[in-house]
């Protein structure tokens, strides 16, 4: 039975080793996709100040995809940060609260769509034998406690034109650009 409990908990000294490791990794991460998503600004700016609304228009979908994954970089993040602040209570995956368990299907759901964060791939498996299959399949699909903002940004569409010229407004009031998409 002692053998049971070392095993847990070097599993969970792992975990929290790759928790921080990704954390370290989303920093790493941003930096790049901030510079693409201000690059595609500054396109969609030029564009639309060439009268160039149809070509603008669809360069606002990299922005929109770069802000997307921003923004699930945030929470993943802030996923990694709750398990990590909570990884007593992963030895007894029964026993954890919803905010836990919605942090570990997050984690879990997000390794799918974050190549960038290979620790992550590490921390699903981890997360799938303490919290069970039937919890990791859910979680993997993007059903059960996952947040469904995070599976919108990590999956959804980009190509929705009301979104599309929504951003492309946006950017363009920025920059003082009057824009008529009619």
């Amino acid at each position: 039975m002692g053998l049971f409990f070392r095993k847990s908990s070097k599993q969970t000294g792992k975990l929290k080793s790759l928790l921080k490791l990704a954390i370290s990794r989303v920093a790493i991460a941003r930096r790049p996709r901030l510079a693409r998503k201000s690059i595609a600004s500054g396109d969609v700016c030029q564009l639309l100040a060439l009268g160039q609304i149809d070509r603008a228009i669809h360069r606002a979908e990299q922005v929109i995809k770069e802000d997307n994954m921003l923004d699930a970089l945030g929470n993943v993040e802030a996923y990694c940060k709750c398990l990590i602040q909570k990884s007593a209570q992963l030895d007894k995956p029964q026993e954890c609260s919803g905010e836990i368990r919605e942090a570990a299907a997050g984690v879990i759901f997000a390794a799918k769509w974050c190549s960038d964060l290979p620790e992550l791939q590490l921390t699903r498996d981890i997360l799938a034998d303490k919290f069970g299959n039937e919890f990791a399949a859910q979680a993997k699909e993007g059903t059960a406690l996952v947040d469904p903002t995070l599976v919108w940004k990590l999956s959804g569409d980009t190509a929705n034109m009301e979104l599309k010229k929504k951003v492309t407004k946006a950017i363009a009031a920025e920059n003082n650009i009057s824009v008529d998409f009619s």
